[in-house]
């Protein structure tokens, strides 16, 4: 992916990595890629989506295809998250994640990430169970 993906692969790649949840549709991509703080870097297996202002970096979202999971994507993506970021002058950087999406929280804890609260009840699931989300956050400075 060299040039901006049309918000329907991202949200191809998005349904197909969050299958445990509400994965976002193309108008919600759509709507954030017409920010001028947003970005993203990826290519055909995976994407980050981030928003950096005024020094700080947010993760919007990461999604890898299932089929490249487990294979570096992930830690690859954020490297390049973290270097674009950078380049828009962040020297903080924060995410929240699902407390029961395991993978994510490692790869974020194997990038620097440490756990700074949490929202109770934050995600819900399509059975109706609700699940609480981690603030986590890095600094670079």
């Amino acid at each position: 992916m060299n040039t901006l993906p049309q918000p329907s692969e991202f949200a191809h790649i998005h349904a197909l990595a969050f299958r445990e949840s509400r994965p976002w549709e193309a108008a919600e991509f759509e709507a954030l890629l017409q920010s001028p703080y947003v970005f993203w870097v990826g290519d055909s297996h995976g994407f980050a989506l981030g928003r950096a202002l005024a020094g700080e970096s947010e993760l919007l979202t990461i999604a890898v295809r299932p089929e490249f999971q487990q294979k570096g994507i992930g830690r690859r993506l954020m490297a390049a998250y973290h270097e674009k970021a950078a380049e828009c002058e962040a020297t903080q950087f924060f995410l929240e994640v699902s407390r029961d999406n395991k993978a994510a929280i490692n790869l974020y804890k194997s990038c620097d990430y440490r756990t700074t609260t949490s929202r109770k009840g934050y995600y819900l699931r399509p059975d109706g169970q609700r699940v609480d989300a981690l603030i986590m956050a890095r600094d670079t400075t």
